[in-house]
């Protein structure tokens, strides 16, 4: 018994020896954790964790080492031993596990980690978009299909992204070794800094072989990211806070992203100046360029920022000075990460964010700037430029409809890889409104009328002309009020509102004009022609009220203009109560209007006036039979038939 518990106890204080150099490992690996160094902490964490040390805090830093570096896969390994040992974690571990599950496909489990999520976090932009969209991949499914996409043929087996258009180039970030006798390496990812390279564009749509950027550009850190102005004599840029050979720092020593600016003089890029809104205590990085070289978007973490990283805009003034900068508000941001923009010709924003319900990792979206600056409907590209991984860095010539993205995505050549890609359909959901345009009293249709199309704010986008046939059509947005106004020679103008669908197809608004000048002969109904309604009368009595009276000033109007006119005034009721009461009644009203008349001027010897009480029914409300109040009135009118008009 004593040999054994002497055992037992040395057993113990090995395993108390081990525990403590583990302990010092994972302090060790905090350290470098805290200083970005990721792969150097992985490396640690990992020993320790494989030797089977296990500690909650580790789980998290080694699944966030993984997670920050987009190697989701392992990084969802570790948030899994995390949720294995404690399933009572913060909110942000839900969903970074969550997106980690979509990269291996297991979107099941991943919404169900979002549920949790959903009901941790409430007021979180990200939650409210997966519970207002729960039907996520559907809607994904629907924007798929519409891209061909290939290798770009200029990756290396280091980390290739972020390209842009410069006239015929190419120009891109990597991280390619160049060849110096000193590699300096991010410890970030273990690779080397990044430069911009630049690649011909050639005829059949390949890429020359790349060349590095002048030296005045690059430098011993990050340069990444460029977009230049229309005429090409202004580049925008990101690298780390280093200038003029002085590297700045936070507070925490850490050396952050700014956004530069270079002139092209005589071929070369000089006069490289930070911008204004830059910092030492955030990151400010991958800028692009309205359409009209106006605007300058970006993404940053600075005082204001809803996540991890937004999107903010500043203006361009004439002056070359910048306004204060934007963020561009919750139709675009969420608590996650927000980057990469780039702003097509067609004043489309793309960006790349893991803050939507999407595949896995970064997500590539797309959302239609209005003439107000404002942004309509976010949409996910789909696949196959959307994927399990993280892909970003959107690019699109809006003519050819080619361009290039980046992804991390199984079977890249190096760690980020650029790919090439041709859209075959356009995301936008269009529809076609059309409509016939009819005489309101014959049918007839009414060709060469005009056409205007207005917005739902009544300004004018643009007109037309119906054809022969009387048809009009229109290329209009989904999910938008417009007007349309008719108008003809000797027609009333008339307007009407429509809400096209959301979906892609045809909308249909036919309008029916009214003659200004109506033809008027035997027979015509007077009542009819001048839009008279029914002439109204007080319950069961036969006197002429005020307001049936405006109405009887127009049948005098009429006969004053024809002094020969005669006319039959003819007065219906419905079918409730008896024949012989309504036939009274109506009788009794018929000759009261034609008293009206002649007060008002009209020659006894022009009017002759009748009570048709139920006899005349113009729908199926007989007696017996149930029918709505409505249906009712229609039987109720007041006739005004020309009998004879010389």
């Amino acid at each position: 018994m004593k040999f054994k518990n002497v055992i037992y106890s040395a057993f113990l204080i090995i395993l108390a020896s081990q525990g403590y150099g583990q302990k010092a490992n994972v302090v060790a690996a905090d350290k470098k954790y805290d200083q970005y160094a990721y792969i150097d902490a992985i490396a640690t964490y990992e020993s320790v964790a494989e030797k089977g040390y296990k500690d909650e805090k580790m789980f998290q830093k080694l699944g966030n080492a993984y997670y920050f570096n987009a190697d989701l896969e392992r990084a969802g390994r570790w948030y899994k031993e995390l949720f294995d040992m404690n399933q009572d974690q913060e909110p942000e571990y839900c969903y970074r596990y969550s997106q980690c599950l979509k990269s291996i496909g297991e979107y099941k489990k991943a919404d169900q980690m979002l549920e949790e999520f959903n009901r941790k976090s409430g007021n979180d932009q990200r939650a409210k978009l997966y519970a207002s969209n729960k039907n996520y991949l559907e809607q994904i499914k629907a924007n798929s299909g519409r891209f061909t996409i290939e290798d770009a043929g200029i990756n290396s087996e280091y980390s290739d992204y972020g390209s842009s258009f410069s006239g015929n180039k190419l120009v891109f970030a990597s991280a390619r070794d160049t060849g110096g006798v000193v590699k300096k390496v991010f410890r970030w990812t273990n690779q080397s800094f990044t430069n911009l390279y630049s690649s011909e564009r050639n005829n059949d749509g390949s890429l020359s072989a790349p060349k590095r950027l002048a030296n005045a550009v690059n430098s011993k850190f990050h340069e990444s990211t460029p977009v230049f102005t229309k005429d090409g004599q202004t580049m925008y840029f990101t690298r780390n806070n280093y200038l003029d050979g002085k590297k700045g720092k936070d507070d925490q020593k850490i050396t952050l992203l700014k956004i530069y600016k270079a002139s092209l003089v005589n071929k070369q890029w000089e006069n490289i100046s930070e911008l204004p809104f830059n910092s030492d205590q955030y990151s400010v990085a991958h800028p692009a360029l309205s359409a009209d070289d106006t605007i300058l978007y970006f993404a940053s973490n600075m005082p204001g920022t809803m996540g991890q990283s937004d999107l903010f805009k500043v203006t361009i003034n004439n002056d070359g000075t910048y306004s204060i900068p934007e963020n561009l508000g919750t139709t675009i941001n969420t608590e996650g990460r927000e980057t990469f923009p780039f702003v097509s010709n067609d004043n489309e924003l793309y960006f790349a964010t893991d803050g939507r319900p999407g595949l896995g990792g970064l997500d590539i979206y797309v959302s239609k700037i209005e003439k107000d600056l404002s942004f309509k409907e976010v949409k996910n590209v789909g696949a196959p430029i959307n994927g399990t991984q993280d892909d970003f860095a959107f690019l699109i010539d809006t003519k050819s409809r080619t361009g290039f993205f980046t992804s991390n995505r199984i079977g890249g050549k190096g760690y980020d890889d650029i790919y090439k890609f041709n859209e075959t359909k356009k995301l936008e959901c269009l529809q076609l409104l059309d409509g016939t345009i009819t005489d309101q009293e014959t049918g007839l249709l009414l060709a060469d009328s005009k056409l205007s199309l207005f917005d739902d704010k009544f300004e004018f986008i643009k007109g037309s002309s119906t054809d022969e046939k009387g048809q009009y059509s229109f290329d209009v947005e989904c999910g938008k009020m417009y007007y349309i106004r008719a108008e003809k020679l000797n027609y009333e103008t008339k307007e009407a509102n429509i809400t096209i669908a959301k979906t892609t197809g045809k909308s249909e608004l036919n309008l029916a004009l009214e003659q200004r000048m109506k033809p008027i002969g035997l027979g015509t109904d007077l009542a009819k022609t001048l839009n008279i309604p029914m002439i109204y009368f007080d319950l069961d009595k036969s006197f002429i009220r005020k307001d049936a009276a405006f109405e009887l000033e127009k049948i005098v109007a009429v006969m004053n203009q024809y002094p020969k006119m005669k006319i039959d005034i003819r007065s219906h009721t419905d079918s409730r109560q008896t024949e012989q009461y309504n036939e009274a009644l109506s009788d009794r009203r018929a000759k009261s209007t034609r008293t009206w008349l002649i007060k008002n001027g009209i020659d006894g010897s022009r009017l002759t006036a009748k009570g048709y009480g139920e006899s005349q029914l113009v729908n199926h409300c007989s007696d017996g039979v149930k029918c709505t109040e409505a249906e009712h009135q229609v039987n109720r009118r007041s006739e005004f038939v020309i009998v004879s008009i010389e």
